[in-house]
């Protein structure tokens, strides 16, 4: 008999329930420990074949690493929004919940947990990103002292030490302990972005998809490095259509009232309008990645490309430069997505101009 478990995960305890393939409830929920030995051991006493579900959130990826060897299948659930007010919420309805929607397979967005020989890449990614996040704040707060002088501060020469004196020297007296405190904490910064940087490149020299991905234009060997830790296996993505929907490139319609009566009282479907947009609910460092290979294509105006050549060709023809932009960042999932599951570098000879 299946058995489902339904897992609410807090900081100091755990709740777990579990529910037959009927529904039923089995026994009374168990409030256990955030520790992984208290909760092996109550899923041990629970018969095969056994099925658990916990939501997305700080220990998620902790406790599926624990616990998935220990259950028949671990599904990782995205939180959902509930509207405040609108119904009773505790521990036990949020198990039985967990439970029932695995047991239905109604669960609206799975987390993909299993990260394999990527654990290492992902964390130094995540790192990398961050150092690159604090170093683009120092100088937007050092610019922000500039112009708050009225001082144009256009270009990266501003940041560079060799003309750091120069800049300081056009602010007033009072504000030049600032600059000078503000220059001390963007070293301090880029010293570590640049290790971040460089760890991470080194870890990813061992995945052979990193070489692969590079070879992509736009590419290049952090956004490879990056594409691999957040994607971890090509297999995810049966077409290039899910990955467009997964990168946030997914073409959305909605209709309303598609059916209209002829005059033989027959119904057919009206020709209307479609309401299209992108995909609200993507990754959004995966698209910022191959929205910033596609303006690398753009930019580098490499006429021997057939990826630029595409983007000429679609401005040619009046498509406004943002729609063309998007076009190349879903050739270039596309590409990518090909790369890796045939493990084939990038060849330019093969490369269609249609999507």
């Amino acid at each position: 008999m299946q058995r489902y478990i339904g897992l609410d995960v807090h900081a100091a305890s755990c709740t777990m329930g579990v529910v037959d393939y009927r529904g039923k409830v089995l026994g009374r929920p168990m409030v256990l420990e955030t520790k992984v030995e208290p909760l092996v051991e109550a899923i041990k006493t629970i018969p095969r074949p056994r099925h658990l579900c916990l939501e997305e959130g700080t220990h998620s990826a902790w406790l599926y690493e624990m616990l998935v060897q220990h259950v028949d299948e671990l599904v990782v659930a995205a939180r959902t929004d509930r509207r405040a007010g609108s119904e009773s919420k505790d521990d036990e309805r949020d198990t039985y919940e967990l439970a029932n929607k695995l047991r239905t397979n109604s669960i609206e967005k799975r987390v993909y947990k299993d990260l394999g020989a990527f654990k290492t890449l992902r964390q130094l990614v995540r790192v990398y990103g961050m150092q690159v996040q604090d170093s683009s704040r120092v100088q937007n707060r050092i610019k922000a002292l500039y112009r708050s002088r009225g001082l144009e501060t256009a270009g990266q020469r501003l940041y560079t030490a060799s003309c750091r004196d120069k800049w300081i020297a056009r602010l007033p007296t009072e504000m030049r302990p600032v600059a000078h405190l503000l220059y001390r904490e963007y070293d301090a910064v880029e010293a570590l972005r640049k290790d971040a940087l460089h760890e991470m490149l080194g870890e990813a020299k061992e995945h052979p998809a990193t070489k692969l991905l590079a070879s992509v234009p736009g590419v290049g060997p952090i956004r490879s490095a990056q594409l691999v830790a957040i994607i971890v296996s090509p297999h995810r993505f049966r077409t290039k259509r899910q990955l467009w929907k997964y990168a946030g490139f997914g073409i959305v319609m909605h209709t309303s009232s598609d059916w209209m009566q002829n005059p033989e009282r027959s119904w057919k479907r009206d020709k209307i309008n479609h309401t299209r947009g992108l995909s609200k609910d993507y990754n959004r460092t995966l698209k910022a990645i191959l929205k910033g290979a596609a303006g690398t294509v753009i930019q580098r105006a490499d006429v021997g490309c057939p990826l630029f050549q595409h983007y000429k060709s679609l401005t040619g023809n009046k498509t406004k430069p943002n729609l063309a932009k998007l076009t190349i960042a879903r050739q270039i999932a596309a590409i990518c997505l090909a790369v890796w599951k045939e493990k084939i570098r990038y060849d330019p000879a093969k490369v269609k101009t249609t999507t």
